[in-house]
């Protein structure tokens, strides 16, 4: 079974409900499209769920911890231990995350899916493929048969948040090294060899290594000629555990008609492959927020899909699309809760 195969149960959205919100929005007590972007928002929800009345509440998180091989080449202000340490972090509900993700009553989970240590501890959901990548830089970052099992791992752990309740998904991720990793993956997809407009400081390099970056990705590139065409080898050659497993978890809420909340740059990186895999993927997303990385706008026009907000936001983790949340809930809450011009006995337009 092919992988385009095996993930292609995923419906079409419901274009009448969207006509149906749309038509009882025109009765809502305010001057036609005075909303804006809400309700398009809110017919765009209406189309993913088919219910005139959805809800995205509560939303689920779910964080992707992966080490990527490529950090060794010194391509990040910090070591690779800082990814185990942040799970500890988040665990303790110190990340930035989590503060998120409390504000907005979310189901959080992480999920070590490919951290180079062992974690502990009992909160984290161990579904580890191998510890850490290959670095890409000299081999393969790992072979298609891990990739699709992060692939799989990322769709039965977003089943089982959505069976637990949530009703609209947000993936975040924990990985140093993975802005070097998105940065080939969005150049390998977009099938270019330079990628000089794409990358940026991640985690806030300096511009030695900003240029060491910059070398590694488009050395690695000619070495290891990943196919833009497929999805599965461009993850295979250089890509990363945790980019995989949001695709997956990407592919699961489509098919389950739940909202996806896409994060920054490399949630995006994720999208483009869930939606490379299956494109009906694509109508189910929603991109919270503009990451400060620069080749998050490329990845954007790739997608197709327009932010919701800017703050100049790089931290990860689903902390964008986080706080970008409030902004959906409106967009339900103003189907759910403004009167019309009827029930509220004011005169409509002439």
């Amino acid at each position: 079974m092919t992988i385009e195969t095996k993930y292609s149960n995923i419906p079409n959205i419901d274009a009448e409900m969207g006509k149906t919100v749309f038509n009882y929005i025109q009765t809502l007590t305010k001057p036609v499209g005075s909303l804006g972007r809400l309700e398009e928002l809110a017919v765009q929800l209406g189309e993913i769920t088919g219910t005139p009345f959805p809800t995205v509440t509560p939303p689920g998180i779910l964080v992707f911890a992966a080490d990527h091989g490529v950090a060794v080449e010194g391509v990040s202000a910090y070591p690779k231990e800082v990814t185990a340490q942040m799970i500890l972090n988040f665990l303790g509900g110190g990340a930035g995350i989590n503060v998120f993700g409390r504000q907005i009553g979310a189901i959080q989970r992480v999920i070590d899916i490919g951290v180079a240590s062992d974690i502990e501890d009992t909160g984290v959901i161990q579904k580890k493929v191998r510890y850490g990548t290959g670095n890409f830089l000299v081999e393969e970052a790992m072979t298609r048969n891990e990739v699709e099992q992060a692939l799989e791992i990322g769709f039965s752990q977003c089943e089982e948040v959505i069976q637990e309740g949530a009703k609209c998904i947000i993936l975040g991720e924990l990985g140093i090294g993975n802005t070097t990793t998105s940065s080939a993956m969005l150049a390998a997809l977009n099938g270019v060899d330079s990628v000089g407009d794409l990358i940026g400081r991640g985690t806030g390099i300096s511009d030695e290594k900003l240029l060491l970056k910059q070398q590694v990705i488009e050395k690695a590139l000619a070495e290891r000629k990943p196919n833009p065409s497929d999805p599965i080898d461009v993850l295979s050659k250089v890509g990363g555990l945790e980019i995989a497993g949001m695709a997956g978890a990407m592919l699961a809420a489509a098919q389950n008609r739940v909202p996806i909340l896409v994060d920054g740059f490399i949630s995006t990186i994720s999208a483009l492959v869930a939606k490379a895999i299956n494109p009906a993927a694509g109508d189910y997303m929603i991109v919270g927020h503009r990451s400060a990385e620069p080749g998050h706008l490329l990845a954007l026009q790739l997608l197709e899909k327009q932010p919701l907000i800017d703050l100049g936001m790089r931290l990860g983790e689903g902390t964008g699309a986080a706080v970008a949340f409030p902004i959906l809930q409106s967009a339900t809450l103003m189907i759910k809760e403004m009167a019309t011009f009827e029930s509220a006995g004011v005169s409509s337009k002439e």
